[in-house]
C-alpha cells in the first residue's frame, strides 16, 4: 500500500517527463510551476514522513532519486538550452556520477552497502542547486527579473559548493574503504 509521503514522491518523480517538455517547448513559466512544485512535494514528503511516521525503506530509496533525476535533467536540459552555463551542468552531474559509481565501487570490494547520509555541506549544495535552477528558470521566463551579475552569483556559489561537497564525498568514501581495508577480501 502506497502511504502519502511515498505517493507525494511518485507525484515528484511522474512529473518530471512534464517539466522536460515545459522546457523542451520554451514554456518556461509553466517549467518553473511543476519545478516549484517538485521542491514543495519533497519538503511535504519528508515532513509527512515524519510527522506521520510512516517512513519506509521505499521511501528512503525513492526520494534521493527522485531529487537526483529531477537535479540531474534540470542541469542538462538547462545546460543544452543555455539556461545555465554547460560548464556548471557538467560539475553538478560528474559529482552525482562520481558518488554514484564510489558508491557501487564500494559495495563491490566489500559486499557491504554502507549507509549514506548526506553531509551538511552536500545539503547546502543541492539546497543551492535548486535555488540556482529556479533562478534559471525565473530568467528564462522573464529576464529583467534580476541583473546577469546576481545570476553570476548564483552560478559561481553553486559550482564552488558542488565541488566542495564532492570532494567532501569521495574523501569520506575513501576514509571508509581504508577502515574496511583489512577485510576487503575482492582485491588480490
Amino acid at each position: 500500500m502506497l502511504n502519502l509521503p511515498n505517493f507525494l514522491t511518485l507525484i515528484r518523480i511522474l512529473s518530471i517527463p512534464f517539466f522536460l517538455v515545459y522546457l523542451s517547448y520554451h514554456r518556461y513559466l509553466e517549467a518553473l510551476i511543476i519545478f516549484i512544485i517538485g521542491g514543495i512535494t519533497d519538503f511535504l514528503d519528508g515532513l509527512a514522513a515524519r510527522l506521520m511516521k510512516q517512513q519506509t525503506p521505499l521511501g528512503a530509496y525513492l526520494d534521493p532519486i527522485a531529487d537526483k533525476l529531477l537535479v540531474i535533467t534540470s542541469f542538462i536540459v538547462l545546460g543544452l538550452i543555455g539556461g545555465v552555463p554547460m560548464w556548471l551542468a557538467i560539475i553538478v552531474v560528474s559529482r552525482d556520477v562520481l558518488i554514484i559509481t564510489g558508491y557501487g565501487i564500494i559495495i563491490f570490494l566489500t559486499d557491504e552497502r554502507p549507509e549514506v547520509k548526506p553531509s551538511l555541506i552536500g545539503k547546502f549544495s543541492t539546497l543551492l542547486q535548486l535555488f540556482t535552477l529556479g533562478v534559471a528558470l525565473a530568467l528564462l521566463h522573464s529576464p529583467m527579473l534580476m541583473d546577469p551579475w546576481m545570476r553570476d552569483i548564483f552560478i559561481g556559489s553553486t559550482a564552488v559548493l558542488t565541488v566542495v561537497s564532492g570532494v567532501q564525498y569521495i574523501y569520506r568514501g575513501f576514509v571508509w574503504l581504508q577502515n574496511k581495508a583489512p577485510s576487503i577480501s575482492r582485491i588480490s
